[in-house]
């Protein structure tokens, strides 16, 4: 009995996703892209369309994922502070069975300059996750957990930003301790 196509293309974006995410856009072939999946060239033309279509919806379940968690953490029982190094220590100790850096920046600086769609889905995305963050402290703030002269998304941007940059620092080779003064120095702000 065959496999339902759902499950076919869910598995298959997972790994493309990961073969992108190592590689990014331009350097992962097709044949990477059949190896990584199991499928055979015209599968996955016939599935997804093109590269492109196939990247976009691996980028767009690599947010989901992440968004999701960044999600269920900020509306969790936890003081500000502790989200805000959860956070970032999700930077500081990337899961080891995954590539390295993040495939948002990775992609933001690979291919939004001159891919008007991608671009677009990251503004998105960016908007999602700093609106994510901004309730977060938002509601910290309300709480007393944080001064008045604290702008909620003001500080959201800052958590982001510096995310973004322990990824692309990580990605770049730093070692443990340069990423962790980074993300310590970054919580003095709360």
């Amino acid at each position: 009995m065959a496999r339902p196509r759902k499950f076919e293309e869910d598995r298959a974006v997972e790994a493309a996703m990961r073969a992108f995410w190592d590689a990014g856009y331009e350097a992962t072939s097709t044949q990477d892209l059949c190896a990584a999946t199991g499928l055979g060239r015209s599968s996955i033309y016939n599935t997804f369309v093109s590269k492109h279509d196939l990247f976009e919806r691996a980028l767009r379940h690599y947010m989901d994922v992440h968004n999701r968690s960044l999600a269920e953490l900020m509306d969790a029982d936890l003081p500000i502070k502790e989200k805000v190094r959860t956070v970032l220590w999700w930077a500081v100790e990337p899961d080891p069975e995954e590539p390295a850096g993040c495939m948002v920046v990775n992609t933001s600086i690979e291919l939004a300059p001159h891919d008007s769609a991608i671009a677009e889905v990251l503004r998105r995305d960016e908007a999602k996750r700093i609106e994510l963050l901004r309730t977060g402290i938002e509601a910290a703030r309300t709480r007393g957990e944080l001064g008045p002269e604290h702008d909620p998304l003001a500080l959201a941007r800052f958590v982001a930003a510096t995310v973004n940059g322990l990824r692309v620092t990580e990605r770049g080779g730093a070692d443990r301790a340069a990423l962790e003064s980074i993300a310590n120095v970054a919580l003095t702000v709360f």
